[in-house]
């Protein structure tokens, strides 16, 4: 049999990914192994006042829903709300449709004439709906309003049940997203993602997006996009939304006006939270170096990682490009000494990445070597990389 675990219910604190899980079950739920049950689903009265109000104006009739116990929660009649209908205690035992007339209804506590139907959602009795009336009248009406009841009791289940099932995801990206180990267990994680259907064993890569579109559209191309089964999908903070992607050595494209981060490569809860840190930070840096593409990947922004997150970066460009940062010409200079490194000191190379003529880039070094800066040996022109890449970041 499997295990059932029940759902949470919220309790609204401050996070940027969203209100956090107290663990207090919720007793209409519950999550098996990516479904959804009936788990003694209880009528609401909302829903049961809106269909019994709408109903009995159209069919002349007054309309009433009980609950399982026979209490009333919905009637055309207000004032009935809230007593006790006794004939529907014995329709939901029997699960069959009773029908009463003057002397039948003055037997029985809280009943007046008429034809009381069971309400059945998955094979059990959750209530009953009756209409008022001499039987012979109303039992014409008696099928065709119980099944539409439980049409509508359906769908507001499902709903329920969809928007729970969602909710529970967020809850799962939020608490990887904001996992410590020093106060949270990774093993309760895993357990919560496996009750959801999804093994966060699996090698996994986190994909952060960011974009202003509508969320619900968001989640759509998401969802398509994302097709793996084991593909965790859902809502994060300040219109970020998050995938924790089975890795399978390739990112979907995503039909999106957006940003997409990508993470390392990760197994279990600990490297997952490492995994969205790291798409998170992709696009962080991102935004702030120029040319970069839609969609970034961490490994390519190891090095602006490492540079970003030190604190001695301004002095590291004072240091070495105090004096060249002066020069008039000094971003030209700035993505020369960039390309020269990054195609391997190699002037044809370099000279083609900067689309310009290999004389160009011999002045542009002869140039930067005019104020001290050794750029043509390797140790000196990483350092003044590195540097670069500071003074693109910014303070």
């Amino acid at each position: 049999m499997a295990h059932v675990l029940t759902g949470y219910e919220v309790a609204h604190t401050v996070s940027p990914f969203g209100p956090k899980v107290t663990g207090q079950p919720d007793q209409n739920f519950s999550v098996i192994r990516g479904g959804w049950s009936y788990d003694s689903y209880v009528l609401t009265g909302s829903i049961a006042q809106e269909i019994a109000a709408d109903t009995s104006a159209i069919i002349g009739f007054n309309v009433l829903i009980t609950d399982r116990d026979g209490v009333v929660i919905g009637s055309g009649d207000p004032g009935r709300v809230g007593s006790f209908h006794e004939a529907s205690v014995e329709v939901v035992r029997r699960v069959r449709a009773m029908s009463h007339g003057p002397e039948a209804a003055r037997r029985l506590s809280g009943v007046e004439p008429g034809i009381t139907l069971p309400l059945v959602l998955n094979g059990e009795a959750v209530g009953t709906v009756g209409i008022t009336g001499s039987p012979d009248q109303v039992e014409r009406f008696g099928r065709l309003v119980r099944n539409q009841t439980e049409i509508l009791l359906r769908e507001s289940v499902l709903l329920s049940s969809r928007l729970f099932r969602e909710k529970a995801v967020e809850d799962l990206l939020r608490d990887v997203a904001h996992f410590d180990p020093a106060t949270a267990d990774p093993g309760m994680l895993t357990f919560r993602g496996d009750d959801l259907g999804y093994d966060l064993r699996l090698p996994r890569v986190a994909v952060v997006v960011e974009t202003s579109a509508e969320p619900a559209l968001v989640l759509r191309r998401l969802r398509k996009a994302f097709v793996d089964p084991q593909d965790v999908i859902g809502r994060g903070g300040s219109g970020r939304f998050v995938v924790l992607h089975k890795d399978n050595g390739t990112i979907p494209a995503v039909d999106l006006e957006c940003s997409v981060g990508v993470g390392g490569r990760a197994c279990g809860v600990p490297a997952l939270h490492d995994s969205y840190v790291d798409a998170s930070t992709a696009l962080y840096l991102a935004a702030r170096l120029p040319g970069s593409s839609g969609v970034v990947h961490i490994d390519d922004l190891r090095v602006h990682e490492l540079v970003a997150s030190s604190g001695a970066r301004s002095r590291l460009v004072r240091a070495l490009i105090g004096q060249l940062r002066e020069q008039p010409d000094w971003p030209m200079l700035r993505v020369t000494i960039v390309e020269w490194c990054e195609s391997g000191f190699n002037l044809v190379r370099a000279a083609a990445a900067l689309s310009i003529h290999r004389n160009t880039l011999i002045y542009r070094l002869g140039k930067i070597e005019d104020a001290g800066l050794k750029v043509r040996d390797p140790r000196t022109a990483l350092k003044l990389y590195l540097a670069c890449v500071a003074d693109v970041l910014g303070p």
